[in-house]
């Protein structure tokens, strides 16, 4: 069975901000790592990912493009994506477009077979939390202080307790923690 996370950032990252953290290998490691098969983005999250010109899939053809750029945008071209937007008409690079979170359809692909999917994007990861579809969160903290941006969690009735699951510190002074709901059992 597949679990849904949030593959979220302490802070909101412009496009190219987004370039300079991705420059080093914390994305790229966890991705290959993760067994994350999939990246469910919203719109805005899609959008911040590819850049102002769609320069994450075509970054490894870019000369000015480091070694881990070059990974990252093998890894980002070639995973699967469904990007849910009631707005975009259609997605390139094995991307499909999804109108509105159907939580039985959600159910439905996290049945089947492989590995996780990451859920990027915080009012998208909001709805995903309304339905209770959210099975861990992996929260990556930055060594950045932006000043603005979407709050992590949103606002909600209920307590979600957590239990810390992972902790790995990269090279480039990001930090992973990935919690697991308390009422989730260890696999």
């Amino acid at each position: 069975m597949r679990r849904i996370a949030p593959v979220r950032s302490a802070g909101s990252l412009r496009a190219s901000t987004a370039r300079r953290v991705a420059r080093s290998r914390s994305s790229s490691e966890y991705l290959r790592g993760a067994a994350m098969i999939g990246i469910l983005p919203g719109l805005r999250c899609l959008h911040q990912t590819r850049g102002d010109s769609d320069f994450w899939p075509t970054a490894d053809k870019d000369p000015g493009s480091t070694p881990v750029m070059v990974e990252f945008s093998g890894i980002w071209r070639d995973m699967p994506k469904v990007v849910y937007s009631r707005t975009l008409a259609r997605a390139d690079w094995n991307t499909t477009v999804v109108r509105e979170v159907v939580p039985e359809e959600v159910r439905a692909l996290t049945a089947q077979p492989g590995g996780d999917l990451g859920l990027g994007g915080a009012d998208l990861a909001a709805t995903f939390l309304r339905h209770d579809l959210v099975d861990e969160f992996r929260v990556y903290v930055h060594p950045v202080i932006l000043g603005r941006g979407k709050r992590l969690f949103p606002d909600a009735d209920a307590l979600t307790m957590l239990r810390l699951a992972e902790t790995r510190a990269f090279g480039n002074g990001v930090v992973l923690l990935r919690y697991e709901r308390a009422n989730t059992p260890e696999t």
